[in-house]
């Protein structure tokens, strides 16, 4: 199959076709500032990119200009856009509704919207981009594939809050979890590279980037992660605070004359790693300021640093065991001194990074030395092929079932 993979967010579409028999990126861009002037970014696979300005009022006209330029005579990569077998939607938010992948039905639509209060950011501009490709791929197949679903294997006793039970019956307030695509394909990635199957293992995942998330991964299923109703909670980050007593929040807003909104944009985007350096919420900007001398940029890097090491403890605890910790995602696959950072805390696991191999970036490679009994693995993430695997799975199931409906029909 040819897949294309939709990624939407309020004023941007990430996009790539991937032909899932090779798992080869056949084409791969972006539109930006949709709805204000439009670029479509557009790079067919071994070829330059081709950038240009284009109207985009609105995410159908994203799409459509998407559809031409994978056409186009001259650049494209399909001679049509009947070769499109199914569209793979990321969505960041399915409730307690989705603990899986799932065709994108009129009825399905209709539950993903009644859950738009617990992420409206990032649920309406993805439905309006599924729409789109519904108004201009009619006949295709549409799968949505769940950030929060890999975490709905979670036992009550991890996303129960410690709440009036009440506001979990009526609001569904609870912990979810994110970038569950991520951690489901750098886990399974995992298992492979260390020849054993997923139930067999205890993986801590570390998806460490602008937003960073952390789950422990036992026997295959998640049964804890570090991110909660919203992205907010959990691990330091770039412009996120992270874990902090909510009782800030009201002090803040006394002390500062500042609404519950206002104090709530503070702890999204103006904390974490930017708000305690001063300096940048970009990792980069802080380790050459921090080899510069700058105090406070050096202290956000232990912070951060610390809150992983917090957490990926509590998870070893909570499985009673760990066999591999990944790291994954920008900060993750490229940063070797937070890495080092954070493993020399696991001495006592009987671990130990191989320096050498740490100081890759960018690569698959396990990093901990040969003797290590706890294994210490970088796995660059890939969500688009995670995403491309689910709605091929999801299409090819619903194909099976459709043929053996015809054929008992017809006996």
């Amino acid at each position: 199959m040819k897949v294309l993979v939709i990624n939407c967010g309020s004023s941007s579409l990430k996009y790539q076709v991937i032909d899932s028999e090779t798992e080869h990126v056949l084409a791969k861009g972006l539109c930006e500032r949709i709805g204000i002037d439009g670029v479509l970014t557009y790079q067919p696979a071994g070829q330059d990119k081709i950038k240009y300005e284009a109207a985009m009022p609105a995410h159908r006209q994203a799409v459509e200009l998407v559809l031409k330029q994978l056409t186009d005579p001259e650049n494209g990569v399909l001679k049509s856009i009947d070769e499109i077998d199914a569209v793979g939607h990321r969505m960041v938010h399915g409730g307690e509704k989705f603990a899986c992948s799932t065709l994108l039905t009129e009825e399905v639509l209709k539950t993903v919207e009644s859950c738009n209060d617990l992420a409206p950011l990032h649920n309406p501009p993805t439905l309006v981009g599924v729409a789109a490709c519904k108004e201009l791929l009619p006949t295709t197949p549409m799968v949505g594939v769940f950030d929060t679903a890999f975490h709905q294997t979670m036992p009550p006793e991890a996303y129960i809050y410690g709440l009036p039970y009440e506001y979990y019956e009526k609001y569904a307030v609870r912990r979810y979890g994110f970038h569950g695509t991520s951690h489901k394909y750098v886990s399974l990635r995992a298992a492979e590279i260390l020849g054993k199957k997923p139930e067999d293992l205890k993986i801590v995942v570390c998806h460490l980037g602008n937003g960073s998330s952390i789950s422990a991964v036992d026997g295959g299923k998640c049964v804890d992660t570090s991110m909660g109703l919203t992205p907010l909670e959990g691990l330091v980050m770039g412009t996120r605070s992270g874990d902090i007593d909510p009782t800030c929040i009201e002090f803040i807003a006394h002390k500062e004359n500042l609404s519950l909104e206002q104090v709530m944009d503070i702890i999204n985007k103006k904390s974490g790693v930017l708000g305690i350096s001063g300096v940048s919420s970009d990792f980069r900007d802080l380790d050459e300021a921090a080899k510069a001398g700058n105090k406070r940029a050096d202290l956000a890097l232990r912070v951060f640093a610390h809150s992983v090491v917090k957490y990926i403890g509590s998870f070893i605890a909570v499985m009673n065991g760990v066999d591999a910790i990944v790291f994954t995602a920008g900060i993750g696959e490229n940063d070797d001194i937070i890495r080092s950072r954070i493993i020399e805390h696991f001495d006592y696991l009987d671990t130990t990074l191989d320096q050498k191999a740490n100081k890759m970036h960018g690569e698959e490679r396990i990093i901990s030395t040969p003797e290590s009994k706890v294994k210490v693995i970088c796995i660059p993430t890939n969500e688009e092929l995670a995403i491309c695997r689910d709605t091929v799975e999801i299409v090819t199931k619903k194909m099976v079932e459709d043929t053996v409906k015809d054929v008992l029909g017809n006996n």
